[in-house]
């Protein structure tokens, strides 16, 4: 071989590593370039997931919030409208209270409710405890009450039955408007075998227990469901 052939040859040979040294760096160019896009479709994928998932997150908070916000507003609501009903019915118990104070002092109704008293217990000797400020009213029903008692008695049984009545010498507490401690408006307390058994017909007994029972009919009335 001369020199110009194995100059070709090696013309030849340097043309073809570089075609190839070519080619190679193509195909790493292009892998690259594949690799960079995918990995840059991967981060925006990412950033997306997070955007995404940062609002849903934010979303149920507020709504998490909105929830809470609308319970409290409910709840304070009802309340208001528990508190409503309530001064409604306390004043209701107010007028009453006013009402049956003034006809507390009437020998009529302490007789009627002795002889409620009486018929409770169907004792024969009773102790009739009132407040101080009634004792004299109350002493001049003593007799009557116990007269109407025995007749009930005998118009409801056939039987004769009578009771011994005595004004007790200790006083119920008196009616002081807005005072501390213990106030009584008026009407009767009934007591027997040694004071073991007793009968409130005080007023504010009395009030307290028809309050308690009318209750849902003064609500229906007044607050009628829709």
């Amino acid at each position: 071989m001369d020199a110009g052939d194995a100059q070709n040859q090696i013309k030849q040979m340097i043309s073809f590593i570089a075609n190839e040294a070519q080619e190679k760096a193509k195909e790493i160019e292009k892998k690259g370039e594949e690799e960079f896009t995918i990995e840059v479709h991967r981060l925006i994928t990412d950033q997306q997931k997070k955007i995404r998932a940062g609002y849903e997150k934010k979303v149920k908070q507020i709504e998490t919030q909105y929830a809470i916000a609308k319970s409290m507003a409910i709840n304070k609501q009802r309340l208001e409208k528990i508190k409503a009903r309530q001064d409604v019915m306390q004043g209701i118990a107010g007028d009453v209270k006013t009402r049956l104070v003034s006809q507390a002092g009437s020998a009529e109704f302490i007789t009627k409710l002795i002889v409620q008293g009486l018929l409770m217990l169907l004792e024969k000797e009773v102790t009739v405890r009132c407040r101080k400020e009634d004792a004299a009213q109350v002493q001049g029903c003593l007799g009557v009450a116990a007269g109407q008692y025995a007749q009930i008695i005998q118009k409801e049984t056939g039987q004769a039955l009578s009771v011994s009545l005595k004004l007790d010498s200790a006083n119920l507490p008196p009616g002081r408007a807005g005072a501390d401690g213990a106030t009584c408006l008026g009407g009767v307390m009934l007591l027997c075998q040694g004071g073991r058994i007793s009968i409130d017909n005080t007023i504010d007994s009395r009030l307290s227990l028809v309050m308690e029972q009318a209750k849902p009919n003064i609500r229906a009335l007044l607050f009628p469901e829709k």
